[in-house]
């Protein structure tokens, strides 16, 4: 199944990444299905307070 998600390194306090860990398991969910959800959440509460954030999609793949 091929993808377009973009892979990328992030760093956590240890401590933090193991309590999201421990919320994907009760979810039944992977480490990063959980970690994107949560930044979706964050993204499309931040769209609801302030507006919806305009695509360049010229930058979207661009490093």
């Amino acid at each position: 199944m091929a993808t377009n998600k973009i892979q990328t390194g992030i760093r956590f306090e240890p401590e933090l990444l193991y309590k999201i860990g421990q919320v994907a398991k009760k979810n039944k969910r992977s480490l990063n299905a959980q970690l994107e959800y949560l930044a979706q959440i964050c993204v499309e509460e931040y769209e609801r307070k302030n507006g919806e954030i305009p695509l360049d999609e010229d930058a979207l793949y661009s490093k």
